[in-house]
């Protein structure tokens, strides 16, 4: 069976260290584990790997680490990507001070990846933002991309 190409925004990895969430920690921790047993493919972009840089050094030290080990492979924001982030702005999909959020779905979509898997429920994911990511994306000429919390992907 195909493995399942599946984007990881920066909140993915924040939760795996995050002790003041216990229960969602321990699932971030199960869905990394299925991703170290070869399950999924894993991706990130350059804006993980920034807004982790954003980070205190420790906690980006961390980060970086459990990224490392995880073996994810970093894909690259261009012209097509910012264009599409920017349509979702335009189109009031995701709110405009949180274009980080629009470049990770963005970037995930161009590279037609299966998934977006994120914790964050304020602007990817809802429904408002699945809706909205569909449309603009069938207008580009993209295939449509899911969107998930990690509790609907772990077995």
């Amino acid at each position: 069976m195909k493995k399942l190409k599946l984007y990881f925004d920066t909140s993915i990895f924040n939760f795996a260290l995050s002790d003041d969430v216990p229960e969602e920690r321990d699932v971030t921790l199960k869905l990394l584990n299925e991703v170290r047993s070869s399950r999924y493919e894993v991706y990130i972009s350059e804006v993980v790997v920034i807004e982790v840089n954003r980070a205190s050094r420790e906690k980006a030290k961390s980060l970086t680490e459990l990224i490392d080990e995880i073996a994810v492979e970093e894909l690259s924001v261009d012209g097509d990507v910012l264009e599409l982030a920017k349509r979702y702005i335009a189109e009031g999909i995701i709110p405009e001070r949180y274009e980080d959020d629009a470049l990770h779905i963005a970037v995930a979509s161009i590279n037609n990846l299966d998934a977006i898997i994120s914790w964050n429920f304020a602007h990817i994911v809802k429904l408002k933002t699945k809706k909205g990511v569909v449309g603009i994306n069938a207008i580009f000429g993209y295939k449509e991309i899911e969107i998930y919390s990690p509790w609907e992907v772990i077995d």
